[in-house]
């Protein structure tokens, strides 16, 4: 037990060093486009779906509206996206790509691809640490959930 404590055995600091080494493969190959890691997050979730609102925005890639709302500010102000307040309900705030997210999409995930494969995961590979990651997700979710 008493090795199991140690810092190279934590399976949340497996993560989390995984973590920061996405976070640099992507921030490299996103930094000619002008986009962060989170921001190409985002992207991704409106090229799925486009039009949507700020809080469904936030469900979809889980971020509180105080982390997304200045996200969105510089997104916008470079060209990305656009944001319109509701008509109906001034506190509904409708997100829509811009002509400029919609053109760079096939360049933007083409030299994600690139990288992603440059690291040797094949898609078998792949396939099982998605499903490994989603399983560990929703057990961790409902352990959450129970407290």
């Amino acid at each position: 037990m008493k090795d199991f404590l140690t810092l190279e055995k934590q399976l949340c600091f497996a993560i989390y060093q995984t973590s920061s080494e996405f976070t640099k493969l992507y921030s490299s190959v996103l930094q000619p486009f002008g986009l962060t890691y989170p921001q190409y997050l985002l992207l991704l979730a409106l090229w799925e779906k486009d039009g949507v609102t700020v809080k469904e925005l936030g469900q979809t890639v889980n971020l509180g509206t105080g982390t997304l709302t200045p996200m969105l500010t510089r997104m916008e102000a470079n060209g990305w996206l656009r944001k319109e307040r509701s008509q109906s309900d001034a506190r509904t705030v409708h997100i829509s790509l811009q002509a400029k997210a919609r053109n760079a999409k096939q360049a933007i995930t083409e030299k994600i691809a690139v990288e992603i494969q440059a690291c040797q995961i094949d898609m078998e590979e792949y396939s099982q640490l998605m499903q490994g990651l989603k399983g560990l997700q929703e057990k961790l979710k409902g352990q959450i959930e129970l407290k």
